[in-house]
């Protein structure tokens, strides 16, 4: 999510190729499965993903989509604003790239397809009015919906465009077909306008109104997106040592987006191992994060450990009664928004068709973090 020119902005305040992989992703397990086995969640993932990156969080975090053996990922939609493609905030474009080379990695063909360009004109705009190519992720979406056999859930990384737009054009489907629509977004305070909500506030105003199930996971607090509350899902990782030890074609994938590898031929790139220089520079960095609490609560992790053993992202079903869980809720509230996109919440016991994420403490949920993703990714296997 956030860039280079992104984190400056924080601080300071298909048709024809438009879908790659039009195949439909391969269905969810559960037939012949063990019955203590539940199936797994059927997803779209709603993601700014692009390459070169903006924020290499998504490259990172859309690996979680392939690799968790809960989720069944159906879609992936690019959220794409047209300012971030061009100079001097770019050149980039949608990530097609590294949808590519996780279908490589993990021998699927997850279809894609990129949003428009520029926001809705208002709460209600369907973006009709966009590019054939630009409306092909909104399509995606619609048709994803329409196949599903069960009700999916709907991850939001980024704007809420095609989402809202979706909604706009058929509401009664969308109400029909999703679960709930996880939006990673927002100030848990209406006294900062969060990144993601600037990039189409009328997006995010469009769901906030509506009667979809809507679980709202605030990236910033009123001081910020690097700020820490118990509703935000902001958290750091000191560094990255341990992509050393994933998988060696995530590990060049990861070389690959973090690198901003200009070669053209990127599939043969996740083929071959990261040059020594690039995997020291990589493991060294310190790395932003704002998903992890979203991909927990879809698959159903707790963030547990057993006796005094280090903290680990654990299925429902692997937590044993004596160990130590952290919070990591979806709470029941009352939303109001501005047409801005500033919002207010209140926890309620009354039927609703909202959530507000609350961690907690933030601090003992990031040191149990820094033990439990790096557990997680390395033991990530294609």
């Amino acid at each position: 999510m956030i860039g280079r020119s992104r984190r400056t902005f924080l601080r300071q305040g298909l048709s024809g190729l438009a879908v790659f992989g039009m195949a439909h992703a391969m269905p969810a397990a559960g037939a012949g499965a063990p019955p203590t086995v539940p199936p797994r969640v059927p997803i779209i993932d709603c993601t700014d993903l692009y390459h070169p990156h903006q924020d290499v969080g998504d490259n990172f975090d859309l690996v979680a989509a392939y690799a968790l053996p809960e989720v069944d990922l159906r879609a992936v939609i690019l959220d794409a604003t047209e300012k971030y493609r061009q100079p001097p905030e770019g050149p980039r474009d949608p990530g097609f790239i590294p949808v590519t080379q996780l279908n490589a990695i993990f021998g699927r063909n997850v279809p894609c397809a990129t949003t428009p360009y520029s926001a809705l004109q208002s709460p209600h705009d369907p973006l009709r009015a966009a590019p054939v190519f630009q409306q092909a992720g909104i399509e995606l979406l619609l048709s994803t919906l329409r196949q599903a056999e069960t009700k999916v859930d709907v991850l939001i990384f980024g704007a809420a465009r095609a989402v809202a737009a979706a909604y706009n054009r058929e509401p009664q489907l969308l109400r029909s077909k999703i679960g709930r629509i996880h939006l990673c977004a927002g100030t848990s305070s209406p006294d900062y306008l969060e990144w993601n909500v600037v990039l189409d506030p009328h997006a995010f105003v469009c769901l906030l109104r509506s009667d979809l199930p809507v679980a709202i996971y605030p990236c910033a607090t009123k001081d910020g997106p690097f700020a820490y509350g118990p509703h935000n899902c902001f958290w750091k990782l000191t560094d990255l040592e341990f992509i050393r030890q994933m998988h060696p074609r995530l590990r060049s994938y990861l070389a690959y987006a973090f690198g901003r590898s200009p070669r053209v031929d990127f599939l043969r790139a996740i083929e071959e191992d990261p040059s020594p220089e690039l995997l020291n520079d990589i493991c060294r960095r310190p790395h932003n994060v704002w998903e992890t609490s979203v991909w927990a609560a879809v698959a159903n992790r707790r963030v547990a450990r057993s006796a005094d053993g280090p903290f680990r992202l654990k299925s429902a079903a692997e937590v044993l009664p004596g160990d130590t869980v952290l919070p990591n809720e979806l709470r029941p509230c009352r939303v109001q928004v501005a047409d801005n996109g500033l919002f207010t919440f209140e926890l309620t016991d009354q039927p609703t068709n909202f959530w507000i994420y609350d961690r907690g403490d933030p601090l003992v949920h990031e040191r149990a973090l820094r033990e439990a993703l790096p557990a997680l990714y390395t033991g990530f296997r294609p």
